[in-house]
């Protein structure tokens, strides 16, 4: 399951997107607009930066804008920073270790196929195809 904190990173990047003008856009002003938090979005946003999605200036004139153009973010690259792994088994997940059951287990196939829909779903839509 996405949470909140999931999908409001990807309605904060809309919104950065809808009102790109090469000019930072303040975070109050996102939160007023999406009718979200100015203390959660705080939360949010500084992980978007330290994640390498926003990038952000403080005082006057300040507050976050794209690194990219909006066709250059894939939804998943950003449901994966703010969320984790989408793998539905721990032992999918990128860098797990071999499941000592994997050679035997009737299911990994039905998952393995599932954590393929689903990377290959959110990697294939993009910021831009949700302006």
């Amino acid at each position: 399951m996405i949470s909140t904190r999931g999908r409001y990173a990807i309605r904060v990047m809309i919104d950065l997107a809808k009102h790109d003008d090469a000019e930072y856009v303040p975070l109050k002003d996102i939160a007023e607009r999406q009718g979200i938090s100015k203390k959660y979005l705080e939360i949010i946003v500084k992980d978007m930066v330290a994640g390498g999605l926003l990038v952000g200036a403080s005082g006057k004139g300040g507050g976050y804008k794209l690194v990219r153009k909006p066709e250059e973010y894939a939804i998943g690259e950003i449901i994966e920073l703010m969320e984790g792994p989408l793998a539905p088994v721990a032992c999918l997940s990128k860098g797990a270790p071999e499941c000592p059951r994997s050679a035997t287990c009737e299911t990994l196939s039905l998952w393995a196929e599932y954590d393929q829909m689903t990377h290959d779903y959110f990697y294939s839509k993009h910021l831009s195809d949700l302006l």
